[in-house]
């Protein structure tokens, strides 16, 4: 149990971990503003993106196929895994999407009109409500990792000026239950359920664990 709980630890940071910048010879680096903020030059309109956000959402779904992929065992087949985490992005991330050119939301920095809700937080929770109902049965705190994850990102996007609070809880919401109707869907699809179940009997409740 410690040694899933050390390897979920580093997959994660491994993804929070700002990618380092190799600049050419003879060229100044860029200046730092803020922890894993990069600030380049910008065209007049152009908005830069925090490198923390754009890599962390990515962590928690990156981090289920990471500790499967190292023989942790989950609560889905591989299968079922690839099936049920798919159609949760795609349902989550093109809810978020019809939302963004429906509402047309100004963000706080002005830069356009897309701002409710936020996609990089409906990325980030779907993954991390992936995480929890693949490994929380394996330990809860790989689940309190994801969730930690993803409301970093969404608190980035706001320190940011990038999205409104409500943009980032609307986001979280469509990732939580997107994911929740991905896997309904996706069990229909494949006709596989989890490998954990929950029996109750007249004096007991007991869990079982298919193989």
């Amino acid at each position: 149990m410690r040694t899933h709980l050390i390897a979920t630890a580093a997959l994660l940071l491994a993804f929070l971990l700002p990618p380092a910048a190799t600049p050419c010879a003879g060229s100044p680096s860029p200046p730092l503003e803020g922890p894993g903020e990069v600030v380049t030059p910008e065209e007049p309109g152009e908005v830069s993106e925090s490198v923390f956000a754009s890599v962390a959402r990515f962590a928690p779904i990156a981090s289920v196929f990471a500790l499967k992929a190292c023989g942790v065992e989950g609560a889905s087949s591989w299968k079922r895994l690839v099936v049920n985490s798919a159609a949760s992005l795609v349902i989550s991330c093109g809810t978020t999407w019809a939302l963004k050119y429906t509402i047309h939301e100004e963000r706080p920095d002005h830069s356009d009109h897309h701002s409710f809700p936020s996609g990089h937080t409906t990325v980030a929770f779907a993954g991390a409500h992936v995480l929890c109902k693949e490994y929380a049965r394996k330990s809860p705190w790989i689940a309190v990792a994801g969730y930690g994850v993803a409301a970093a990102v969404a608190a980035d996007r706001v320190a940011q000026d990038r999205h409104h609070w409500q943009d980032v809880c609307a986001g979280a919401a469509i990732g939580i239950l997107g994911t929740e109707l991905g896997y309904w869907l996706g069990d229909r699809l494949t006709g596989e359920r989890s490998r954990y179940s929950v029996s109750v009997g007249p004096q007991s409740v007991a869990m079982v664990i298919s193989f």
